[in-house]
């Protein structure tokens, strides 16, 4: 086996390991909710905190594969994530269980921010939307996986085992990434890591996402998440200003000069934004307005990530092939069609009827990922691959956020103006899908050249 599939391999494991792990945690919070005896608020921050810090660190961890090697750096986020995760399921309670989650977010910081740059200095130009193909399918199986294995690991032994099951993917991951995955020295040259700017950075997004994940449940104009947002635009204008200054800037803000990856980071942050919406409205239709189990929620739902982890890796393979810029846009138009779709959807709709809509859902995001990020790394030069790779995950992770208070506060707002839970519901389709209009103008403005044809 040449080694750049090995490389994959490496690659693939641990976006499979982390990927399952995100959705594994969703599933068992209600049990670790009853065994502490927390509130729900409290064990909330289980998912939060992990959203906080793994977004907050992304650039910087992208940044500095850069400058010290991506290989160094995935391979400590797998011993970090490693670490934690038995960590995680030794927690005596709900605020230790947070505290771990925040380390163990760390480690997948380094691995989400450095696999996308590794891939694409091991693959030619040629295979690369085949190789990102393939790890979104990993993504994909592991968040389809990752409720059902959550809940047998629960039901056949504890929640703790849903961390302990980290260890094996992980030292499988590791050993992979040691022995397979090329040293790749930095470009030789006299940057160094720009502190301020990671920091700015940091403070600007985590008060951004802080205050767009608890914007339904303080309110929305509640004075703490008036303050976040403000704080985040303050810090979002003096991390750009000291950026134009520095020399060695953390983000090379000229990036986003060309049109092609602009575009690509706008398109992502809508695709995310569609997405989210439909995981944070779907189980409110099915559950509180059909009245389904969540076990039978959960199985409508695995028809969205079924169908993306088919299509990703063959979209990612044309792309290769016509570019990105008509699979983009098409995906776009295909999942703003599923929305308005499921902006349809009725009481008395049957089950056949929610499938076709996440189906249609997760078949545009599925046609959409794959071209797009190969756009967007193809875009970027060989020394700021990290970077890239970190801007990417951040635009996805500000989408995912964005989507989830968009959606909520029109459920919100619709239901507090005497709206039923199906027109709320409906509304909030409705606005996603019109995101995804906007998404799929964005794919099909970007720049010319070969990655954008």
């Amino acid at each position: 086996m040449q080694t750049k599939w090995l490389v994959l391999l490496a690659v693939g494991v641990g976006t499979l390991m982390s990927a399952m792990s995100t959705n594994v945690v969703n599933v068992v919070l209600p049990v670790v909710t009853r065994e502490f005896g927390a509130e729900v608020a409290t064990i909330e921050w289980v998912i939060t905190v992990y959203l906080l810090v793994v977004s907050g660190l992304l650039l910087s961890f992208g940044r500095l594969g850069d400058l010290r090697g991506h290989k160094p750096v995935y391979v400590a986020g797998f011993f970090v994530f490693m670490i934690a995760s038995p960590l995680c399921a030794l927690a005596p309670n709900a605020v230790a269980l947070i505290a771990f989650r925040g380390v163990q977010a760390l480690g997948a910081a380094m691995l989400f921010s450095n696999s996308p740059a590794i891939l694409t200095r091991n693959f030619p130009a040629e295979q690369r939307g085949q190789a990102l193909g393939l790890q979104s399918m990993m993504t994909y199986l592991g968040l389809t996986l990752g409720p059902s294995f959550g809940g047998w690991l629960t039901s056949q032994f504890d929640w703790r085992a849903a961390f302990y099951i980290n260890i094996p993917f992980g030292l499988l991951g590791l050993v992979l990434s040691i022995y397979f995955i090329p040293h790749d020295p930095p470009e030789k040259n006299t940057e160094r890591f720009d502190a301020i700017g990671a920091l700015t950075f940091m403070i600007a997004l985590v008060a951004l996402l802080l205050g767009l994940n608890q914007g339904h449940a303080w309110g929305w104009t509640s004075a703490p998440v008036l303050g976040l947002i403000a704080l985040a635009i303050l810090f979002a204008v003096i991390f750009v200003r000291a950026e134009k200054r520095d020399a060695s800037p953390m983000l090379d803000l000229t990036l986003f000069r060309q049109r092609l990856f602009s575009a690509a980071v706008a398109s992502a942050v809508l695709n995310y934004i569609c997405v989210y919406s439909v995981l944070f409205l779907t189980p409110f239709y099915l559950i509180q307005g059909r009245g389904m189990s969540p076990a039978e929620a959960g199985l409508m739902l695995t028809a969205q990530p079924l169908v993306m982890a088919i299509t990703a890796p063959l979209s990612g393979t044309v792309s290769d092939r016509i570019g990105s810029r008509a699979l983009a846009t098409l995906g776009m138009i295909v999942l703003a069609g599923g929305l308005f779709f499921l902006a349809q959807l009725a009481p008395d709709s049957t089950q056949n009827q929610v499938a076709l809509g996440l189906a249609m859902v997760g078949l545009g995001t599925g046609i959409f990922t794959t071209p797009n990020t190969n756009a967007l790394m193809g875009s970027a030069p060989r020394h700021r691959q990290g970077v890239a790779a970190g801007v990417m995950a951040t635009a996805c992770n500000t989408g995912m956020a964005l989507g989830v208070g968009l959606a909520g506060a029109i459920f919100s707002t619709v239901q507090s103006s005497g709206g039923s839970l199906f027109d709320a519901i409906s509304a909030g389709f409705f606005a996603a899908g019109l995101a995804g209009i906007l998404g799929a103008i964005t794919s099909a403005v970007r720049g010319s050249g070969a990655s954008a044809q």
